[in-house]
């Protein structure tokens, strides 16, 4: 049985295996070596992200996930009084939900990989657009959402991660490395373009690889065609099948 990735978390999980996506990317870097599983829910914030874990991640599994991506925050975020008001989360509370949501996957698997990901950064202008569009002159007036705001939920998310000893994505941060990271990396001013979910791929493979879970040092879970004797196929298949 090949091992199991899991990525946990909102619309920007839920929406990675889209063409030019970050989870499908990962699964496609992973293919015949790992099973990349996506569990993404559009508008969940980790409240009620919470009610999710004991069917996701079951305690006493016999095979539980070699890795677990925890991308939650975007939702949090959302301004009190605004019109996400109701997912918005207090940043206390978010971050010891991310905690609960830690220790769990520690309950089903001490030796899991858990790797913590930051909401991205919010292009305010863009969401004002995007609503517009959406809705027209019904569309909301301020902001729901703001870049400083989500930007201390990111340092909170940062510092349980070193609090905790894991291993952390700030893509809060890194996109703002970016000149026009507000149009290069993000479709709406929240959820990812193609070359947004570049960069989450590429930061989610550098922390993989550099823990233990690199795709070149894990074995195919069947032989590869080359090692396959055309005369006699059995025995490529003796010592991994029987």
């Amino acid at each position: 049985m090949r091992p199991e990735i899991v990525l946990f978390g909102d619309s920007i999980t839920a929406q990675s295996f889209r063409s030019g996506g970050w989870g499908s990317a990962l699964a496609d870097a992973y293919s015949r070596k790992a099973d990349v599983v996506v569990r993404g829910y559009g508008g969940y914030n980790t409240r009620w992200a919470l009610f999710l874990l004991h069917h996701i991640f079951p305690l006493g599994s016999s095979s539980p996930p070699v890795a677990t991506t925890i991308f939650f925050g975007a939702n949090d975020a959302a301004l009190k009084g605004r019109t996400s008001d109701r997912q918005h989360v207090p940043v206390e509370e978010y971050k010891d939900n991310v905690r609960k949501i830690v220790q769990h996957l520690k309950k089903c698997s001490p030796t899991m990989l858990i790797v913590l990901i930051t909401p991205p950064p919010i292009d305010e202008a863009g969401r004002q657009s995007y609503a517009e569009s959406i809705y027209g002159e019904k569309a909301m007036k301020e902001p729901e959402r703001t870049n400083e705001t989500t930007g201390i939920y990111a340092q909170h998310c940062v510092a349980l991660a070193e609090e905790l000893g894991l291993r952390c994505v700030n893509l809060w941060s890194k996109m703002q490395e970016t000149n026009d990271w507000q149009k290069k990396y993000l479709s709406d001013g929240l959820h990812l373009t193609p070359e947004g979910n570049g960069v989450v791929f590429d930061e989610v493979s550098r922390v993989f690889r550099e823990a233990w879970l690199s795709p070149e040092e894990m074995p195919f879970d069947f032989p590869h065609h080359s090692q396959i004797d055309g005369e006699n196929p059995s025995k490529a298949f003796e010592e991994r099948c029987l």
